[in-house]
């Protein structure tokens, strides 16, 4: 079952505040601006700084291909 489109649209990295990218399929929500990702568990993203994994270069370059190619947006738009 995936995040209900309410909460994704509330859901922000816990350090830098800004949006994030819902990769479905990997369970998990991607930050390219601070190259970690947070984890889904059960449907319930973890949100913990600590808990975040944090990625190389080549990570973040695959997380972000994906991103583009299947046009993730992002939870939401900063103004």
């Amino acid at each position: 079952m995936p995040i209900a489109k309410q909460l994704l649209e509330i859901l922000a990295c816990p350090e830098d505040k800004g949006p994030l990218f819902y990769i479905e399929d990997e369970s998990k929500l991607f930050n390219p601006r601070l190259e970690r990702t947070y984890r889904i568990d059960d449907d319930i993203p973890v949100m913990l700084i600590d808990e975040a994994e944090a990625l190389d270069a080549a990570e973040v370059a695959r997380l972000s291909a994906k991103v583009e190619a299947e046009d993730i947006q992002p939870t939401f738009v900063m103004s």
